[in-house]
């Protein structure tokens, strides 16, 4: 039979109150008699029942995180950055997917109602006001990449804009006449945002303009879309895909065709996800601090778990960065020259040079 609280009380010679103190890390117990309770549960095997400690504390020590998606390298590097901040909180997580259905997203909601302190929410396909209306108005709720119209809950945000204007502008820098651009999926807010920088880039130069193409910041779609490219005419001269994923499909699917990247077309990304570095050539992107942002937004829901209203109202975004590489054709320009970054607002910039792969150092912005 296993171990209750009342037997580590008996091993360690106090009340059950000082078992629960000692255990829960609250209340006054002194050290010699929490020593005694920790070593009794470790002797008895004793495991604390979790619901039984949720209904006296009012806390199930989880925090809920619903995405559009769990696949890829994206979406990892944003969990990583979640994870590492709850484990350094002891706090656990409850994973879902909406997949950018709002009726699953709120099936999902529904489901976490009781069972999480907190939750975290990135939903760029679903209507605000659908998904906030899935959750009681008391819980502790923080956004990522949702656009302003999600209401007054703490947000966190990728320069979107920033990052797609800064790279069509030093695609144009290097001389290229014509750009196309692979969107993301219609209606997703990250994917309007940095179409937006890319034609804010372009301004009024109807030349400038290649084609447009719509994507699913998927490697098929990109590729599909590299295909489409291909028969273009006239052919763009360079590519801005709006993920790294449908970059890196484009890229095979120009190699599969024997065009030389970036002699005969260059391409680039967004995100700087850990495999755009390892195809050839090296894939020049934006940055994105995923992991970061994942973290922030993390430490903001543990304040708004502590303290009810923390936060409210905040709407934090973070900068993103050029990584020069040679799938666009201007490695060897940065390594001669420092290349700006996009800045966020609120925040200016968080490296102070372009990273060039084994060239220059990343230094934090003094």
């Amino acid at each position: 039979m296993a171990a209750t609280i009342k037997d580590v009380a008996l091993r360690a010679r106090v009340s059950i109150a000082s078992v629960s103190r000692a255990l829960n890390g609250t209340g006054a117990v002194t050290e010699k008699s929490r020593q005694r309770v920790l070593r009794a549960a470790t002797q008895l095997r004793y495991t604390p029942h979790q619901a039984a400690r949720s209904l006296i504390t009012r806390r199930t020590r989880t925090v809920g995180v619903l995405l559009p998606d769990i696949h890829g390298e994206y979406f990892s590097e944003l969990i990583r950055g979640i994870d590492k901040a709850a484990r350094e909180r002891g706090l656990h997580l409850l994973v879902s997917s909406s997949h950018g259905d709002s009726g699953e997203a709120a099936l999902a909601l529904s489901s976490m109602n009781g069972r999480v302190d907190g939750v975290l929410i990135m939903s760029p396909h679903v209507d605000a006001a659908l998904t906030l209306g899935s959750l009681p108005a008391t819980l502790p709720t923080v956004l990522m990449n949702m656009p302003a119209s999600a209401g007054d809950a703490p947000t966190f945000l990728t320069d979107h804009y920033g990052g797609a204007l800064a790279m069509v502008e030093h695609l144009k820098a290097l001389g290229y006449k014509r750009i196309a651009h692979i969107t993301g999926p219609e209606g997703n807010w990250d994917s309007d945002e940095r179409l937006r920088g890319y034609h804010a880039a372009l301004g009024r130069d109807a030349a400038g303009h290649g084609p447009v193409l719509k994507g699913l910041f998927t490697e098929e779609s990109g590729y599909l879309a590299g295909r489409a490219l291909l028969a273009a005419t006239p052919r763009p001269d360079a590519v801005f895909a709006a993920n790294d994923m449908m970059a890196i499909g484009c890229l095979y699917a120009f190699t599969e065709a024997g065009l030389r990247v970036p002699q005969d077309i260059a391409i680039c990304g967004f995100d700087d996800i850990p495999i755009a570095r390892y195809v050839t050539p090296a894939l020049t992107t934006v940055r994105a601090q995923t992991t970061e942002l994942g973290r922030q937004a993390l430490d903001a829901l543990a304040a708004a778990i502590l303290e009810a209203g923390t936060g409210r109202g905040q709407r934090q975004v973070l900068g993103t960065q050029l990584v020069i590489r040679d799938s666009c054709g201007g490695a060897l320009l940065a390594r001669r020259e420092p290349a700006s970054f996009a800045r966020g607002a609120g925040q200016a910039g968080f490296l102070r040079k372009t990273r060039v792969d084994g060239e220059m150092e990343d230094r934090p912005k003094q």
